[in-house]
């Protein structure tokens, strides 16, 4: 009888519980099939949540499942679990669990926020936090309180990070970032989960979401994936286990969106209904590349697929993306997660294959979908089986892949490492000097008539004008949280002088040119003017594609009028994430210097104030191109194909495809000292060893060449062994010490069609003092650096005379490279 009102108490409970989450999920599904940035805008708004699941994990109040006095206050005796028994393998406890529940406790664990299992002394799990570029409040897994965590160190937005190119960078940031969202886990406000970074390609400059990614280089993107990954997940001293899916987390990452998601809200277009139609060539070289590298090399524990379809299939319900390639070839060691109601986008949005509920969920399930973002998996899931669309044992094998990354994570269990950490490990100092220095490190000098760096000691009032200029929310973006304070523009100039400061315009919408006049006056009476300008979130965000590549409104009338009044030299700040035509500023002598800030995070004003004025010397590189403005109006966002498209007059995308004038290349910057590069010594001769009974290739090539007698071999048949070895000698042949990128590009041979321009193959970001030298060291992987992808999609590796360039244009010295086979 004790144990029937023990039953009958804990299934009431269970109800309760499960109506409060059916009541928060159906306020979040109504707002599906819309731009997940109301999310944002909601969570941005306040520093608090009454979700039930908040109300809950605030009650509850738990960061370990396993723990006996937990488990003595439920009544129950933690040794009869044999899930809570930490000498057996995550596997074995994991399946413990699972085996234990019912069908209908096992769906109620499959939606973000799995309902727990109370009389298994399971609680609730909220697996949606985020953080992109610091700790978020944007999804409800976490949340900031004024007693005890207010606010996240908020670093700059990815786009900016990325620019400076410097790979150990963007670890420590990941480092900083986990450590405090551990840290507010221990306190109760934050999960173990959290859902960034964003890896797509930047393919189409006017894409809302450039500025939560790291850019347009599929390589470039795919290193920043590895390392921010490696910052956030690593556990050090167990970054290699023998077995990875025991290999201790710190927190879990996701890279998103899989596959070719770049396509918001373009004309009418959207990503809820979008069917990217994209080549083999362009999906193996282009959009998976950068997953591929997050899984294999950064060891990420989850992947979340996209809503759009491609070629016809819903990305969250395609095998061959999802289980035969995620999970199969690049070995997933994790979980697959919806973007957040993606199965409903399918039903509804996508009408794939007129399917009902049941059936969108078999087939989400039969792909390799492990967890929905959502309701549809908790309220439709026992239906599913039920009905036999799938089986009770497929929902088992997502249960073990979610629960083996919670074990890995220490939910279950806790992980003394982390123990300590608190309040007092979240918005340190030492992390918020970390974000000043990302933001110095990505800004990129785009102009400079021997303005910059100003002289503190001449300059004694500075009008800082324009739309920008007393900056603070717009300089965290998107997907952030509460920052740990902000130094805007305005406040960090105030400290060198005589501020004049005027907006120039109402809003980065500049609507009239009613306010222009007060920033012309300001600019007259001042030895410097400052002019902030560029875009914000109600330009470019997510669910917001770019209609141009212009500034909005007057603000190109501002600048050229406050330049033109301006008594002393004048300095054009752009905040953006997208590249702007600004050839008229590039062109104007009038404006003397040009900085690109991005979104610099909470540390932005000072960031930018420390480049002005010499302390620190810019050495970011433009992580995109910045096009023309009339390149959009060549071709449509929706032509996924990255080469040129001659019959239809559309030309190529990126770098890589694209042979055009620009404003400003990929990978472009400047110093205020100079660099120069000698080639030291170099791999001139690669003689590669081909496998017995290996096969050559054949390649595309120009009619007039000749074709060498082994064309190419594939890459998946060869060892891959090679590499190229390069020394570049760097010299600062200035009177400044500077920090410099080291680009290095492949060209493959001349001959050859249908392929890239170049492409990058590696990269350093390397400091060298004033009227010194500095040998910087390059080991190339042949494969990887010259390896093509043939019109089938086949990875090979091309016979000839390659090219090896390093630096960009002008300053750029290269060396041929000539590639022969042998058995």
């Amino acid at each position: 009888m004790g144990q029937a009102k023990q039953f009958f108490a804990t299934l009431l409970l269970s109800i309760l519980f499960l109506l409060a989450s059916s009541s928060a999920s159906r306020h979040h599904g109504s707002s599906s099939i819309r731009s997940k940035h109301h999310v944002s805008k909601h969570h941005n708004s306040s520093s608090s949540s009454s979700s039930p699941a908040f109300s809950w994990r605030n009650f509850r109040n738990i960061t370990t499942v396993c723990n006996n006095s937990r488990f003595s206050d439920l009544g129950y005796d933690m040794s009869g679990f044999p899930f809570c028994d930490k000498s057996l393998p995550f596997p074995v406890r994991a399946k413990d669990l699972i085996d234990r529940m019912t069908l209908d406790e096992k769906v109620a664990q499959l939606g973000n926020t799995a309902q727990g299992v109370q009389r298994l002394g399971l609680p609730m799990y909220e697996w949606w936090s985020e953080a992109l570029h610091g700790v978020s409040n944007v999804g409800p897994g976490t949340r900031f309180d004024n007693q005890t965590v207010p606010g996240a160190t908020s670093f700059p937005n990815v786009i900016l990070t990325a620019a400076a190119f410097n790979e150990t960078l963007w670890k420590v940031i990941g480092q900083a970032v986990s450590t405090e969202a551990r840290a507010m886990h221990n306190v109760g406000l934050a999960g173990l989960t959290y859902w960034s970074p964003n890896i797509n390609v930047v393919r189409d400059p006017r894409w809302g979401r450039t500025l939560e990614t790291p850019g347009e280089d599929p390589f470039m993107v795919g290193r920043y994936a590895v390392n921010y990954v490696r910052g956030l997940q690593d556990v050090e001293g167990a970054e290699q286990t023998e077995d990875p899916n025991s290999r201790p987390l710190k927190v879990s990452a996701c890279c998103k969106h899989y596959a070719a998601y770049d396509v918001d809200n373009w004309m009418g277009v959207d990503r809820y209904h979008f069917d990217a139609r994209v080549t083999e060539q362009d999906m193996v070289e282009t959009f998976q590349r950068p997953f591929e590298m997050c899984v294999k090399d950064g060891d990420v524990s989850s992947v979340m697929c996209s809503y759009n379809k491609i070629n016809g299939i819903p990305a969250c319900a395609d095998p061959k993306l999802l289980s035969q390639t995620i999970r199969g070839d690049w070995d997933l060691h994790g979980y697959i997660v919806s973007d957040c109601d993606s199965i409903e986008v399918m039903l509804h949005g996508h009408k794939f294959l007129q399917d009902t509920e049941e059936d969108a969920i078999a087939q989400a399930l039969a792909a390799g979908l492990d967890l929905d973002c959502g309701s549809y998996y908790p309220n439709f899931g026992k239906s599913t089986v039920l009905k036999g669309r799938t089986r009770e044992s497929t929902i088992d094998k997502s249960l073990m892949n979610l629960y083996v990354v919670l074990m890995r994570l220490g939910f279950f269990d806790g992980n003394p490492l982390y123990n300590s950490l608190g309040m007092a490990d979240v918005c340190s100092n030492e992390h918020i000097e970390l974000a000043r220095e990302a933001a110095r490190e990505g800004i990129v000098l785009l102009k400079n008539n021997n303005t910059l760096p100003l002289n503190s000691g001449k300059i004694r009032s500075l009008a800082v004008v324009g739309p920008h200029a007393n900056a603070t929310t717009v300089m965290i973006g998107n997907y952030a949280g509460i920052p740990c304070g902000y130094s805007s523009p305005l406040d960090a100039f105030s400290r060198y002088g005589k501020v004049r400061y005027a907006t120039g315009c109402g809003d980065v919408i500049c609507r009239n040119e009613s306010l222009i006049f007060p920033a012309m006056m300001a600019a007259k009476h001042s030895d410097a003017t400052l002019i902030f300008a560029g875009l914000d979130l109600t330009v470019e965000a997510e669910s917001l594609d770019r209609i141009d590549l212009l500034l909005p409104g007057y603000q190109t009338q501002m600048i050229n009028q406050v330049a033109e009044e301006a008594k002393g030299p004048v300095i054009l700040v752009i905040l953006s994430a997208g590249g702007v035509d600004i050839t008229f500023a590039k062109d104007n002598p009038k404006i003397s210097a040009i900085l690109w800030a991005g979104y610099p995070g909470e540390q932005g004003g000072r960031a930018i104030a420390d480049v002005v004025f010499g302390h620190y010397n810019p050495g970011g590189r433009l992580p995109v191109t910045w096009y023309n403005a009339d390149y959009v109006d060549l071709l449509p966002m929706t032509s996924l194909k990255l080469r040129p498209v001659d019959e239809l007059g559309y030309p190529g995308r990126t770098y890589k495809f694209f042979n055009g004038s620009t404003v400003y290349p990929f990978g472009y910057g400047l110093s205020y000292t100079t660099f120069n590069y000698t080639i030291l010594s170099a791999t001139r001769v690669l003689k590669v060893a081909m496998e017995p009974h290996q096969q050559c290739r054949s390649v595309s090539y120009d009619p007039d060449a000749a074709v060498p007698p082994c064309p190419a071999v594939l890459v998946d048949e060869s060892s891959c062994k090679e590499e190229i070895d390069i020394q570049v000698q760097v010299e600062n042949s200035g009177q400044k010490d500077g920090t410099i990128v080291v680009l290095v590009y492949s060209v493959p041979p001349k001959e050859i069609l249908d392929t890239y321009i170049k492409q990058l193959v590696g990269f350093q970001r390397v400091f060298v003092p004033a009227a010194s030298r500095k040998t910087v060291k390059f080991s190339l992987n042949a494969c990887h650096s010259l390896g093509i992808v043939d019109g089938y999609a086949n990875r090979i590796l091309p016979s000839g005379q390659h090219t090896i360039i390093i630096g960009n244009d002008d300053e750029s010295v290269s060396f041929p490279l000539n590639l022969r086979f042998h058995y």
